[in-house]
């Protein structure tokens, strides 16, 4: 059985494709190129080029050809493997491959982690055959786009986080035992603002809280000098690094509070492992990071804070929820209970019985594989 998978530009895209399967088609602009050879997985490259924003310069006339290349390209590759499925994650650099895998009469499950569908997954949710989604309202949005198709709410595929061990990921961070652990990162993108807050905040956050800050390249280095800047005594309690692509999953399960964007993936991940959040929403994405924050902040399982209002003062107002541990217990069971660390094997479940041309599961069967339960 071959299963085809598309999608690529951003890490949301990429870690459920790799969650779900073996194989990734994506676009010259996003991290697949580095992330998935490197997990052993054959990889091919279209055309075009991932789309992350707008604008009236040469790609504006570029894109479309490149668009008008990718279809051809997609139907040759997909003739030469002949996949039994496709499943895709979205985005733009799927659009070529579902075009190309309608007249192949080629079964699609389709993914979207958003609340707030995008365009792309808008305009192709029709030639799919199956829909699985991160929120219920997702379902309810893409009804106008995909009348009749069968969506389940499978959640975001993430990598296995049941059996993670806290101790075991504390030791494995250096973190000082007995610490409360406070987790900051601000995603692939707009990470600056972050580190400003962090710089700001470090000198009084180290002398409540140990601190795994993910920095980017760019933030290291100024990073590694303000912890030098810090007392001797309370150096180990920060922790900077660039990126944490091997560990992230290590220091979500270390951490007793995330700091964070809203992306699918990391609402996820922190989800799955039953820990509080204050999320800070990316304001340059139509709205998308708002709407999947604003699912866990009415579920009790976090709070929320503006981009342009997070500052060092909002970081350590952010890490005084640590102090109150009956604020912290009902956010942690109402994160839990959210949480869906099983949503690969529902999502897999799904794309094998397209393959396989079998009826889909039903959706009780894949609600219980989602949430980590034997179906």
């Amino acid at each position: 059985m071959r299963v085809l998978i598309a999608g690529g530009g951003t890490g949301g895209h990429i870690y459920p494709a790799l969650a779900v399967a073996r194989s990734l088609l994506g676009g010259h602009r996003g991290l697949e190129a580095s992330i998935v050879p490197a997990a052993g997985i054959p990889f091919r490259r279209l055309a075009l080029r991932s789309l992350r924003s707008v604008d009236f310069g040469v790609h504006a006339v570029l894109d479309p050809l490149r668009l008008g290349a990718s279809v051809p390209q997609a139907g040759a590759i997909l003739a030469a493997h002949r996949p039994d499925a496709i499943f895709t994650t979205g985005g733009y650099v799927a659009v070529p491959v579902l075009l190309a895998a309608a007249p192949l009469g080629i079964p699609v499950v389709l993914w979207d982690g958003n609340v707030i569908p995008g365009r792309a997954v808008r305009a192709t949710a029709r030639l799919a055959d199956v829909l699985a989604v991160s929120f219920e309202a997702t379902c309810v949005a893409l009804e106008s786009s995909a009348p009749g198709r069968p969506c389940y709410v499978t959640g975001t595929p993430i990598r296995d986080t049941r059996e993670l061990d806290r101790d075991d990921a504390r030791t494995r961070l250096g973190v000082p035992p007995g610490l409360r652990v406070l987790l900051i990162f601000g995603g692939s993108q707009a990470v600056r603002r972050f580190n400003g807050a962090v710089a700001a905040a470090l000198p009084r956050l180290a002398e409540r809280v140990a601190v795994i800050h993910v920095t980017g390249e760019d933030g290291y280095a100024a990073a590694l000098t303000a912890r030098e800047a810090l007392p001797e005594d309370r150096r180990d309690r920060y922790r900077p690094h660039p990126f944490l692509r091997d560990d992230m999953l290590a220091a979500l399960a270390a951490a007793d509070l995330v700091v964070g964007r809203a992306g699918s993936s990391t609402l996820a991940e922190v989800t799955a492992l039953g820990v509080p959040s204050v999320i800070v929403p990316y304001p340059h994405a139509a709205g998308h990071q708002r709407a999947n924050a604003r699912a866990l902040v009415d579920a009790g399982a976090a709070r929320l804070v503006d981009d342009e209002a997070f500052d060092a003062d909002a970081l350590l107002d952010a890490a005084s929820l640590l102090d109150d541990p009956v604020a912290h217990l009902e956010m942690a069971a109402a994160a839990r209970a959210l949480g869906r660390p099983g949503s690969a094997d529902a999502v897999a479940d799904l794309v094998l019985a397209a393959a396989a041309r079998e009826p889909l599961p039903d959706r009780a069967v894949i609600e219980q594989r989602a949430r980590g339960s034997a179906a």
